[in-house]
C-alpha cells in the first residue's frame, strides 16, 4: 500500500488515503491557460506557466 500509513490504520482508511494522495499528486491543469498547476495548500493552486493563483477542490482541479 503506502509507506506513510501502517497496518494499524485499517484497510478502508489506507485505501481512502491512497485514493486522495494519488489524486492530489497527479498533474493538474490550469483552467486559464491549460498549463500545469501545482497545489500550494488546501484548495489553492498556482499555475507554473502563467502564474495565476486560483481556488478549486481541496485536492484536485476539477473541470466540468
Amino acid at each position: 500500500m503506502h509507506a506513510r500509513v501502517g497496518p494499524r490504520a485499517g484497510r478502508k482508511t489506507r485505501k481512502e488515503y491512497l485514493d486522495i494522495d494519488t489524486k492530489q499528486r497527479k498533474k493538474q491543469e490550469c483552467p486559464y491557460c491549460g498549463g500545469s498547476a501545482k497545489r500550494k495548500s488546501t484548495g489553492v493552486f498556482e499555475c507554473k506557466k502563467c502564474g495565476a493563483k486560483f481556488t478549486a477542490g481541496a485536492y484536485t482541479v476539477e473541470r466540468k
